[in-house]
């Protein structure tokens, strides 16, 4: 007796799902086997004893003879548990114990326990989004997926607790109604920061300069002694970007999706990612990579701020691979057979003490550092990098008014308030332009819309004497201007907004060159 049983499932690549058909053919053999084929890992391998434990747990009989398994595609690597709800129903088809055509209609997921029940899996986000894009009618899933999953709109999101259930759903035994999300209200309710600019004492200009940062997508460095402030103002920084549109926090999610950082309760990320990395952290960590390629750091960053305290303490090697998503927004793993795409459009922010010991400059404490000590802990940072960088701002220690100070700054709303404004001029600006912000404009661009009057061009002029700026530089510059002119709502840039663009410069000026 021989029997073929044929089902659909999903897998994911990199941050993007594909469909996949899984052939289950089961023949006579005096020797029974199980084998799986289609280039599956270690854990898809051992797909075959805990199939077999939840097949003969749950009520249903193993056929006791040779069973081929077989993934295709057959040319891309599977891997993970995902496919072991698929398998197992598709024993069952073609052993005969279960037969219906309503398996052709839906994509099925899910990792088994020997006892039948049905566990959570990675990347459903992506999966359902592939089901919806392949014309599937819905997603078998673990009910634990379910919330994620059901954020994606028109496709029938099927949980199910147990491999009988998806048994009986199949069987028209079991009615299962498909899992729905009110989708505004998961967004309006996950948007909310738990954190204030108002909870940041003193330090006003540092304030001020991350606002000019948020206006204009502009990456930023802080420069200051232990314990002035940096993290906390970095922490902060995301409060006041104007927050996600629903594709965005979409894009957001399915990379936190894939890795699996989303638990039941979580079904969207609607608020700006926040990720701080040790100085430790490996080239794969921070852009991504492994055999089978994952994102980084800088992928889950994504539409959010992609936060480095201690910069010169990273590896420089790490540090160069930045240079591609700081420019492209995007970041590309390349393998022997094939290539996988990240999506990387971050704004970088950066913390360093001054030198080594921490206090160059300080007034309240003395500084042990030899210039050379300073100059190296410096140099630790290279010149492509540094210059990718657009606002260099120092952020001395708080003095003691301003941390007994009873009053309080702006709080992030307003900031955020201004800075959405500022930001739809420049999305009015750029319309038609493959550009969005001023951070991101080209060199022709910043020629059209960074007009200086004589008095302005004359400061800058002077500037570049004096500091030795680079060509990078000097558009930094112009871009840094823009956004503060649009902040004050100017057509054309003017000397007080290129003087406030130049004091965003200060590792380009001689005293730590």
């Amino acid at each position: 007796m021989t029997g073929l049983g044929k089902v659909k499932s999903v897998a994911v690549y990199g941050i993007e799902a594909y469909v996949l058909e899984i052939e289950i053919y089961v023949t006579g053999g005096q020797l029974p086997s199980t084998v799986v084929i289609g280039l599956p890992d270690a854990a898809v391998k051992e797909c075959r004893d805990r199939v077999k434990a939840a097949l003969k747990t749950s009520g249903y009989r193993y056929p006791l003879k040779n069973i081929t398994i077989n993934l295709a595609p057959a040319d891309r690597k599977k891997e993970g548990p995902l496919f072991e709800l698929p398998i197992a129903i598709g024993v069952l088809m073609a052993s005969g114990q279960i037969e219906t055509d309503l398996v052709h209609e839906y994509g099925i997921i899910g990792e088994l326990a020997l006892d039948g029940r049905v566990r959570r899996v990675k990347g459903c986000l992506s999966m359902a989004t592939k089901c919806k894009q392949a014309g599937l009618k819905g997603l078998i899933l673990p009910a634990e997926n379910a919330p994620e999953a059901s954020i994606v709109d028109g496709i029938d999101v099927i949980p199910v607790q147990t491999l009988s259930d998806a048994v009986g759903f199949f069987a028209n035994s079991l009615s299962i109604s498909p899992f729905s999300t009110n989708l505004e209200e998961v967004f309006s309710r996950s948007s909310q920061y738990e954190i204030d600019f108002v909870d940041v004492k003193g330090q006003e200009h540092v304030k001020r300069a991350l606002t000019v940062a948020a206006a204009g997508n502009h990456n930023v460095i802080m420069i200051g002694p232990p314990g002035s402030g940096k993290t906390m103002l970095a922490q902060r920084l995301p409060t006041i970007i104007p927050k996600l549109t629903l594709d965005e926090a979409l894009e957001t999610t399915m990379v936190y999706s894939t890795i699996g950082l989303l638990d039941s309760t979580q079904s969207l990320i609607a608020t700006r990612p926040f990720r701080s990395p040790h100085h430790t952290i490996s080239i794969a960590g921070l852009v991504g990579g492994g055999s089978v390629p994952r994102p980084g750091e800088v992928s889950l960053s994504h539409h959010g701020v992609l936060f480095l305290d201690e910069l010169p303490e990273f590896n420089r090697k790490t540090l160069e691979v930045l240079r591609q998503p700081l420019e492209t927004g995007k970041i590309t793993i390349s393998r022997a057979m094939t290539s996988v795409t990240f999506p990387a459009d971050i704004m970088l922010v950066c913390a360093m003490n001054p030198c080594p010991c921490g206090f160059y400059g300080d007034s309240r404490k003395e500084c042990h550092c030899t210039p050379r000590q300073v100059q190296n802990y410096i140099s630790k940072i290279s010149g492509p990098l540094l210059d990718r960088i657009d606002i260099h701002v120092e952020v001395p220690n708080v003095q003691y008014m301003d941390l007994a100070s009873v009053s309080n700054g702006e709080s992030s709303e307003d900031i955020r308030n201004t800075i959405e404004k500022v930001r739809n001029f420049q999305l009015e600006r750029f319309q038609g332009l493959n550009c969005t912000t001023n951070s991101r404009m080209s060199t022709r661009l910043t020629k059209k819309f960074c007009m200086l009057d004589h008095k302005a061009e004359e400061l800058l002029k002077q500037a570049m004497v004096e500091l030795g700026i680079s060509a990078r530089g000097y558009n930094k510059i112009l871009k840094i201007g823009r956004t503060i002119a649009d902040l004050d709502d100017s057509d054309t840039i003017r000397i007080e907004h290129i003087s406030e663009a130049i004091q965003y410069r200060s590792l380009d000026r001689s005293f730590l060159r």
